[in-house]
C-alpha cells in the first residue's frame, strides 16, 4: 500500500504532501521554529548594533585607521618605507580588522554576559538547541569583522597614496575575509567561554597583542627568511593565513611571494574547526553552570 493510500485510509483524506519528494517536502513545524527563532536572535544584535552604529564605527576605525596613517603614510613620507610597503600593509590592515573585531566582539560580549549581565539566560531559554546559540554568537561576530575589514578599504585608498585593489578579484578576497573573521570568531568564542572574568584583561593582554604582531600584518612572512624562529612562530597565527591569502590574491607576480592560497584556506578551515569544537564546547559548559 502507498504512503497516499495509507494516509487516506488513516484520515479519510488524502496526504497534501505525500506525492512529492521527501528533499521537497515542507520542513516540520520544529525545524521552521528553530530557523525562526535564530534569525529573531541574530536580527536583535543586527539590529541593536545599528543603534549604536557611531560607537561601533569608533571601535573598529581608529586603531587600523592610525595604524595605515602612521606606518603608510609618515614613515613613507619620511624615507623609512618604500613605496610597495603600501600595497602589502593594506591587505594587513584589512585582515586585522576582519580577524581581532571579530574576536572582540564574540569574547567580550559572552564574558559579560555569563559574569555580570546574565543576559544570557534569556538566550538559552529560547526554544533552540544550546549550540545553536553559541553559533549565533560566532555570526554575529563575524558579521561584524566582515563590515569592520570592509570599511577599511576605501579607508585605505583616502590614506595611502599607492594602494590598489583589483576589482576583479574582490569576489575571491570577500571570502577570504569571510573565513578569517569566522576564524577569529571561533577563537573568541574559546576566550571568553574559557577564561576567568576576573583574569580577563589578562588574557586579552597576552593574547591580542602577539597575535596581532605575528599575523604578518605589516610583513609578508616570505621576508621572514632571514629570522627563521619568528617566520615558524607567525604560521602558528590564523591570521597570517588571512593576511597572505589576500595577499596572494591581490599582489602582482612580480612582488613580494605569499603563501599559497590553498594552504592559507586549509589553514583557516583546521582553525575554525578546532576552535569551533573547544568554543562551543566551552559555551555548553558555562551554559550549565
Amino acid at each position: 500500500m502507498s504512503t497516499a493510500t495509507a494516509t487516506t485510509a488513516a484520515t479519510g483524506a488524502p496526504d497534501p504532501v505525500a506525492g512529492f519528494p521527501r528533499e521537497l517536502r515542507p520542513a516540520p513545524a520544529g525545524v521552521r521554529s528553530v530557523t525562526r527563532t535564530f534569525f529573531f536572535i541574530l536580527w536583535r544584535d543586527v539590529f541593536v548594533t545599528g543603534r549604536e552604529l557611531p560607537t561601533f564605527l569608533a571601535q573598529v576605525l581608529v586603531e587600523p585607521f592610525f595604524i595605515l596613517f602612521v606606518f603608510g603614510k609618515v614613515l613613507g613620507e619620511l624615507g623609512f618605507t618604500g613605496g610597495g610597503f603600501q600595497q602589502v600593509l593594506l591587505p594587513g590592515v584589512v585582515a586585522l580588522n576582519a580577524f581581532l573585531v571579530s574576536l572582540q566582539n564574540t569574547a567580550l560580549p559572552l564574558i559579560i554576559d555569563f559574569s555580570w549581565s546574565k543576559e544570557i539566560e534569556d538566550r538559552l531559554l529560547a526554544p533552540i538547541p544550546t549550540f545553536l546559540v553559541a553559533v549565533e554568537k560566532l555570526v554575529f561576530g563575524m558579521l561584524r569583522g566582515i563590515v569592520a575589514s570592509l570599511l577599511m578599504i576605501p579607508m585605505g585608498f583616502l590614506v595611502l597614496d599607492h594602494a590598489s585593489w583589483p576589482m576583479d578579484r574582490f569576489p575571491a578576497t570577500v571570502g577570504v575575509l569571510l573565513m578569517g573573521a569566522l576564524a577569529g570568531s571561533t577563537v573568541g568564542l574559546t576566550i571568553g567561554t574559557l577564561a576567568p572574568p576576573r583574569h580577563i584583561s589578562i588574557v586579552f593582554a597576552v593574547t591580542l597583542t602577539p597575535l596581532m604582531f605575528t599575523g604578518c600584518t605589516q610583513f609578508p612572512w616570505h621576508g621572514l627568511a632571514e629570522v627563521r624562529w619568528f617566520q615558524v612562530l607567525c604560521t602558528f597565527n590564523p591570521l597570517t593565513y588571512v593576511t597572505e591569502g589576500i595577499r596572494s590574491l591581490l599582489l602582482p607576480p612580480g612582488g613580494p611571494g605569499s603563501i599559497p592560497l590553498w594552504v592559507c584556506v586549509s589553514a583557516l578551515t583546521a582553525a575554525i574547526l578546532i576552535f569551533g569544537a573547544i568554543g562551543i564546547k566551552g559555551f555548553h559548559r558555562r551554559a550549565q553552570d
